[in-house]
């Protein structure tokens, strides 16, 4: 389980965290719903070690994680906005650098885990191209893929759907899913209300850096009259 507790963060006076609290159990994903510049991209940021913060703890599966160092323990991945992948080197190398330089694997070895995770996201026949050469969809399953080589428990994934055709909203969802099911912990961040309806997770609508609103995706299919503030924001957002 993933828990942070009570994490602020301000930038020139303005809290763009404030004094946040959440847990999101193993295998299980957590959506963080907003719109732009409520703070869920840098919360995700926070968690990867890439943003500093001023006050907060953080814990997984009881014990406490150290951010400094979440790099080098690779105990949280991240699948970024815009990919962020090496467009000077292969499809494959992109999976395999990091796997050789960081995780000190065999050539061998990260040949292997590249072939079968390009496989496994239907990218084998592209193994040999350039970033350049792929689709939208195409570039976020080699991101995904590279993410998952490093053996993260916890995926961040930032606005997943926001640089994809919307008819590809689907195949990304089940995606995420699959991975809370094989017990990765998700962290998606995202202002897509239509991911509410395809993702079985736990809901957080945040406002000016606050979380104002949980509610788990069951109950909210089931009784969206208990959540005005969640309404609000898809009536706002249709």
């Amino acid at each position: 389980m993933l828990r942070v507790e009570r994490l602020t963060k301000s930038f020139n006076n303005k809290k763009i965290l404030d004094d946040i609290s959440f847990d999101i159990q193993k295998g299980h994903i957590g959506l963080f719903l907003g719109s732009s510049g409520v703070g869920k991209s840098t919360l995700l940021r926070i968690l990867n070690n890439l943003e500093t913060y001023d006050q907060g703890s953080f814990y997984l599966d009881g014990k406490k994680l150290d951010l400094e160092h979440v790099n080098q323990t690779h105990a949280v991945g991240m699948v970024f906005q815009q990919f962020n992948l090496f467009e000077h080197v292969t499809v494959k190398e992109n999976i395999t650098l990091a796997l050789i330089n960081v995780m000190h694997k065999s050539t061998k070895e990260a040949n292997t885990i590249a072939t079968k995770l390009l496989k496994h996201f239907g990218l084998e026949d592209k193994a040999d191209e350039y970033p350049s050469q792929l689709s939208g969809g195409q570039k976020q399953r080699l991101a995904l893929a590279r993410t998952i080589a490093m053996r993260p428990e916890v995926i961040c994934f930032d606005e997943p759907t926001s640089a994809l055709d919307p008819m590809l909203t689907n195949y990304v969802a089940k995606n995420i899913q699959e991975l809370a099911h094989e017990g990765f912990t998700i962290v998606v961040a995202t202002h897509d209300i239509s991911l509410l309806q395809k993702l079985s997770c736990t809901i957080y609508l945040m406002h000016q850096g606050k979380i104002i609103e949980r509610a788990s995706s069951h109950d909210y299919k089931l009784h969206p009259d208990k959540y005005d503030l969640i309404n609000k924001f898809i009536e706002g957002a249709e």
